[in-house]
């Protein structure tokens, strides 16, 4: 009886989101059948019941007449099939967000507080006896950052975000209509979104470029950050009653300064991503202080205000006399002229609105902050306080947080191409013939000598390569732009392949030649930038801590860290370590890499008081790092946040995460709820030397069982280039940046995230769990010891955050992977004995790590802890499957297609709107 309540119960909960989806699945089949008839309309809903009946029943004859039905669909019934399942997964994606938003503020209306809000862990730092005032200070010193990346998985174009995001409005108002007609109408402004969604090209025509991606990223800007940080901020604030709340959460970004294999992002697109960003920001602060000066009617014949507010009024060139007694609408005239004049001045656009000329530019966005403190302190000093918290405010805030640059863009390249560049120079200088062909310890040498010599490298009227040009001139536009939009906007200089001591020296060298880098390191140096290290596969991973030690040993280092602010950050990459050893291997070694670090950087600290900020590179999916922040947080090892994070939010996540602004926020606050509570209750004890062995033993064997297969294996590659759509991928318009390094096949070359996204579309996901199950099954091989060993995994998971939180992301991506489907693709491999030995190998150990899985956690079903993800894959994989079928029929036409055919575009365009609709259903691990 108890079960049937509690299925009963759970029907309940989600009969809203049921409903919604109902709804729009609805409207989408009312204007497909509108738009392209109702015999397109019933083919579509024939695809469907034949896939579901596939799915659920496992209907022999359903697959048969499926397979048959997609072989005999035409080019232009198959995209119009494709079409419609990837608008689903859309829509399906929009009523989640909305009912994962409604249970929230059911639970929080009943005083139930969830985990990783910021009222939960505000409570537990209560509870644990840690003070109001704790929490302040602990802010005081905090930074926290999540940082934009433009990694080419989103593949949403931004007239589609756009749409879906009023699309997601209209779902949200239906909680609170009151009357039928207002839901009737309501339900018409969907459908006319809907309309406009079916009507809209989904993919781009033309690859695309940085400026694309900048202008993506800025819509999020608009959509979430720029209002919903502001509100967080607030949370705190009235959690934490009178203290002030400083400045710890700023936002990030790579897309106009990341030129790691991107040939496109040049000082030029640097230059406009900043502009950009300065514009937007300063736009949005117009356009509130045009609100504000709406707002704040008050005449001073009836409420007086300050002095200095007197003051502020009258330096406005406003004399327009129906505003003469109105000293706060005149104030502000004035700092919106000065606020247009700096648009100008900053980005070279023009304001929207003139009461007044533009005039008398702000130098520095604090003058803005001191002229908005003024008035704030005035209407609170003559019992105007309740005016001051819709909008003065929040904008307060933003300007504190977001300045006249919005975002920290991260400047990001190669070491190889940082030693290409200082190879050269010093050849044309004529001080070393062949640099690169130094041994470490005298590069460390030359290098050391050269920071120490105050003479510049460059020969007035040499000529230099066309790439030493274009990389010197990165810096020297850093330089230009630091001093315009100031310190914030640039902070960080990101050396991707990090793999030894003389790679920092090279990008310092650098910094010293553009004058980012002032003195010498004998003589007071000081650097603009802090130089980031990127360690990113097993083998950097494992010499970090030895290569930050010897940087930190060199004379003058310490010194000059000091004076430049004492801080180091250090970017550890999850991407690429886990597919250079598989998942389990891949967060063995950051976790022992932070441990590591965190002794040296305690020593460091303690001498010379040096903050270590670590910057997480992970990726949108599980097998690229990603999965659920609050978690990854609290599992940190003991000592490694202290208030200071940063990660990267990427590609695909991006939409999930803040196209919805309510779910943005929450998002925004669980990053700072894991902060906080790492931090200051130190969830996580340094773990027993047994797990720890065990971990190291588990890593060993995973790292074997996953390079076997992936490197080891013969004709795994071109399996994996005939049984997943990278092919069609990297033809894709989904961002600048080129799927390989370099221009051939091998898998050491491609990109960590085309590979991981490929797994994906074709619903293996391995990197998100290859090598784990052949570990476990050798680790538990011993029948004499294996009833011990199980016992201690098992206490493993339940005792080490860590340990938990790796199990928790191996059984989602478990449940979300299909191997039925991804037998599908197997077809496409032309060598028929190669397809089916490679599958039988995936496939077995898939096997192998969901039974581990069982053993381990004691749960026969996967996600039997997370019920609302598997509500999610209920609801949609029905309807994700038929784009699986369907591209794998297209991606056969499109392979064995004949030079000229005109169908052929058309097949290719089926293909690529599957891989968005696919990706849109998957979401974390797509």
């Amino acid at each position: 009886m108890a079960r049937v309540t509690a299925a009963q119960d759970a029907a309940e909960k989600n009969r809203p989101l049921v409903e919604d989806i109902r709804l729009l699945g609805r409207i989408l089949g009312d204007v497909i059948r509108e738009q392209e008839g109702k015999e397109a309309f019933e083919l579509i809903e024939r695809v469907r019941q034949l896939s579901v009946a596939y799915r659920l029943k496992s209907d022999a004859q359903a697959g048969k007449a499926l397979d048959k039905l997609l072989k005999n669909l035409s080019g232009d019934q198959t995209v119009s099939v494709i079409r419609a399942f990837s608008y689903f997964s859309h829509l399906a994606n929009i009523a989640e967000d909305r009912h994962h938003v409604r249970r929230r503020d059911h639970h929080e209306r009943q005083g139930h507080l969830q985990e990783g809000s910021l009222a939960m862990s505000l409570e537990r730092l209560s509870e644990a006896g840690i003070r109001a005032a704790d929490v302040a200070r602990a802010l005081e010193h905090a930074y926290i950052s999540p940082v934009l990346t433009a990694h080419p998985t989103e593949v949403q174009r931004k007239s589609i975000l756009d749409a879906e995001r009023a699309i997601a409005e209209l779902v949200d108002q239906r909680d609170t209509l009151p009357t039928d007609r207002d839901r009737s109408e309501n339900e018409a402004l969907i459908r006319a979104r809907v309309t406009q969604l079916w009507q809209t090209r989904m993919l781009r025509t033309a690859k695309l470029t940085v400026s694309d991606e900048i202008e993506n990223a800025l819509s999020y800007y608009h959509a979430t950050f720029l209002r919903q940080i502001p509100r967080m901020y607030r949370e705190v604030e009235h959690a934490l009653p009178g203290h002030d709340i400083a400045t710890f959460f700023r936002m990030g970004n790579w897309i106009g300064g990341d030129r790691d294999g991107n040939p496109f992002v040049t000082a030029d697109t640097l230059q406009m991503a900043l502009r950009r960003q300065s514009e937007t920001v300063l736009r949005y602060y117009l356009t509130e202080v045009h609100e504000l000066g709406a707002e704040l009617s008050i005449s001073a014949t009836l409420a007086p205000v300050s002095a200095e507010m007197r003051a502020l009024a009258e330096a406005s060139p406003d004399h327009n006399p129906h505003r003469e007694d109105e000293p706060y609408r005149r104030a502000l005239i004035g700092v919106y002229a000065r606020l247009a004049a700096t648009l100008h001045a900053l980005t070279g656009t023009e304001a929207l609105r003139h009461a007044v000329a533009p005039q008398n530019p702000y130098t520095s966005s604090e003058q803005l902050l001191n002229d908005l403190r003024v008035i704030e302190a005035s209407l609170i000093s003559h019992h105007a306080k309740a005016l001051t918290s819709p909008r003065l405010q929040p904008l307060m805030r933003a300007v504190q947080v977001f300045g006249f640059h919005l975002a920290t863009v991260d400047l990001r390249q190669s070491s190889d191409k940082h030693e290409a560049v200082i190879a050269e120079l010093l050849k044309v200088a004529k001080i070393e013939a062949d640099y690169s062909a130094l041994p470490e310890p005298a590069r460390r040498e030359l290098l050391m000598r050269l920071l120490n010599d105050a003479r510049p490298l460059r020969v007035r009227a040499a000529e230099y390569s066309d790439h030493a040009k274009s990389e010197i001139a990165i810096f020297e536009c850093a330089l230009t732009m630091l001093q315009r939009f100031g310190r914030d906007a640039l902070r960080h200089y990101i050396i991707s392949h990090t793999e030894d001591v003389s790679d920092l020296l090279e990008v310092m060298l650098l910094l010293k030649e553009t004058g980012l880098v002032r003195g010498t390191l004998d003589d007071h140096a000081t650097t603009d930038l802090i130089v980031v290290p990127l360690f990113e596969t097993i083998g950097d991973l494992r010499n970090a801590a030895p290569i930050m030690r010897a940087f930190y040993e060199l004379p003058g280092i310490v010194d000059m860290m000091k004076r430049s602010g004492a801080e180091q950050d250090i970017m550890l990459g999850y991407s690429d370590s886990n597919k250079d050893g598989g998942t389990f291997t891949s967060n063995w070694e950051l976790y022992r890499a932070e441990i590591a670090l965190v002794e040296l950087f305690g020593q460091l600290g303690s001498k010379h008081g040096i903050t270590l900020r670590l910057f997480h590179g992970r990726g949108g999916t599980v097998g690229r790092g990603g999965g659920p922040s609050y978690q990854a947080i609290l599992a940190q090892p003991p000592g490694t946040v202290n208030g200071q994070i940063r990660l990267t939010e990427q590609g695909e996540v991006i939409a999930s995460k803040y196209a919805n602004p309510e779910i943005g926020r929450r998002n925004l606050e669980t990053l700072v709820a894991a902060t906080l509570e790492a931090t200051l209750l130190h969830p996580t004890k340094s773990a027993p030397k047994a797990f720890l062995d065990t971990a190291a033993a588990i890593s060993d064997a995973s790292y074997a069982a996953y390079r076997k297969l992936v490197y080891e294996t013969p004709g795994f590659t071109d399996y994996f280039f005939s049984a997943t759509p990278i092919r069609e991928i990297a033809e894709l318009n989904i961002g600048s940046r080129p799927a390989s390094r370099k221009a051939t096949r091998a898998i050491e070359d491609l990109r960590a995230i085309p590979w991981g996204f490929s797994w994906g579309q074709c619903r293996v996901a391995l990197p998100g769990w290859c090598g784990f199950g052949s570990a476990i099954e050798k680790f538990l091989s011993d029948s004499k010891t294996r009833k011990e060993r199980l016992a201690l995994l098992q206490r493993m998971h339940k005792q080490w955050p860590f340990f938990r939180t790796l199990m928790s992301n191996l059984d989602m991506v478990i449940a979300k992977s299909d191997l039925g489907i991804a037998q599908r693709y197997v077809e496409l491999v032309e060598d028929k004995k190669l397809g089916k030995r490679i599958f039988g190998l995936i496939q077995a150990e898939w096997e192998r790590t969901n039974n581990a899985l069982t053993l381990i956690t004691g749960e026969k079903r996967r996600l039997a802890s997370n019920p609302s993800l598997a509500r999610s894959i209920e609801h949609r994989f029905p309807y994700l499957d038929p784009l699986n079928h369907l591209q794998v029929e297209l991606m056969r036409r499109y392979r064995q297609r004949r030079e000229g055919d005109p169908a052929t575009e058309r097949v290719k365009r089926g293909i690529h709107i599957s891989i968005n609709g696919v990706a849109a259903g998957l979401r974390n691990t797509g």
